[in-house]
């Protein structure tokens, strides 16, 4: 089974830790991913087992499990405090996930950099990474003596989906000796699931490069059926290519037949795509589109309810967005999902084309 390691409760009077940043790591980090792991494994709750060979070689075999996903790592200053792996379902790594779903690895702290809140980063950003896969969800397991890493699963909103008092059996994944155990004694597990996808029927992840023209035809499909459209915004609107290597790119597709039914752009993590931001935590994102044949279908809450689903992740306080006065059906898809007008940001644009100068409404939403 897979021994998590682990993880500290947050002092709530603790000093403000230094900045901290999440990101995939490069093979340069590997030697620190495979320190780090072995330092919180061995001051865990299971620390005082023998580890097998087996487990000893698949702590270090990084290159392995960010081939068969990704492997994250929390820095600061250039060092190395925490590390987890995503593993896509039927990969090596992989003992829980089936179908869709993804499953997270080796959780691990540096003993030395508790209480900082490194964990939740992690696995706030292992749910995005696995979101951006189109993972329906992210599956784990804990030891059932390591009290804290259960805290932490269920803050954030997992599920046992096991008995806690069941153990791995002998001759089973997960059994004693093999990828991911721990030790050569049975050490009862308890297994956790989060659901990632916000609407049923629809699957939203990031664009495909196969997918990007159809995504340009889609998007001009949508603002050309009610706007009219200039010729600067419909270069702009069909500009996904460059969009999706700058920023981020989403898509909402058919959970059945994997059609496109949507789009929507945001930035990368500690990125705007806009000036509309007037602080690090606003997220602000643009070109929210429905295909018109998928109207009707949930897609654009859906997509607006992924963005606001990111502002969470990253621990942003609110998510902002332009739109112009003509898009009344997109004003209340925002006001149903709980955006209001933010007065002081709402702007009076001179488009420069002929056309009379409009309002360029600011929506907002804390999250």
């Amino acid at each position: 089974m897979t021994q998590t390691a682990p993880v500290a409760t947050q002092d709530a009077h603790a000093t403000p830790p230094a900045p901290l940043r999440v990101r995939e790591a490069q093979p340069t980090d590997w030697p620190e991913v495979v320190r780090v792991s072995e330092a919180a494994f061995a001051a865990g709750p299971y620390g005082h087992l023998p580890v097998g060979e087996e487990r000893r070689r698949f702590v270090r075999d990084v290159e392995g499990r960010a081939a068969a996903g990704s492997v994250l790592v929390a820095e600061r200053a250039g060092e190395v405090l925490g590390t987890l792996s995503i593993a896509r379902a039927g990969t090596g790594p992989s003992r829980l996930a089936v179908a869709d779903e993804a499953e997270v690895r080796l959780l691990a702290v540096s003993p030395t950099a508790q209480r900082l809140g490194i964990a939740r980063r992690l696995m706030l950003a292992a749910s995005e990474t696995a979101l951006g896969w189109g993972a329906s969800a992210l599956v784990l397991d804990t030891g059932d003596r390591n009290v804290a890493a259960q805290a932490l699963y269920e803050g954030l909103g997992y599920r046992r989906t096991n008995e806690p008092s069941q153990p791995s059996q002998p001759g089973q994944p997960g059994q004693p000796g093999g990828p991911g155990v721990a030790s050569e004694g049975r050490i009862p597990h308890v297994d956790y699931g989060l659901q990632l996808q916000p609407a049923p029927g629809v699957v939203v992840r990031l664009v495909r490069p196969s997918e990007v023209d159809a995504v340009a035809e889609l998007s001009l499909r949508a603002y050309e059926l009610e706007y009219t459209i200039s010729g600067n915004y419909r270069d702009d609107i069909i500009s996904v290519g460059e969009r999706a290597a700058a920023h981020q790119v989403w898509v909402a597709v058919d959970a059945q037949s994997g059609a496109l039914l949507g789009s929507v752009a945001t930035p990368k993590p500690g990125e705007h795509l806009t000036s509309l931001p007037q602080s690090d935590d606003e997220l602000d994102f643009r070109l929210l589109a429905v295909d018109p044949g998928a109207r009707g279908r949930g897609v654009g809450a859906a997509l607006t309810t992924l963005v606001i689903e990111l502002a969470r992740l990253r621990g942003l306080r609110r998510v902002v967005m332009n739109s112009g006065p003509q898009m009344v059906r997109a004003h209340r898809l925002y006001e149903r999902l709980g955006f209001s007008i933010l007065e002081s940001r709402v702007r009076t644009v001179d488009p420069g084309d002929g056309r009379a100068p409009f309002q360029l409404l600011a929506f907002s939403i804390d999250v």
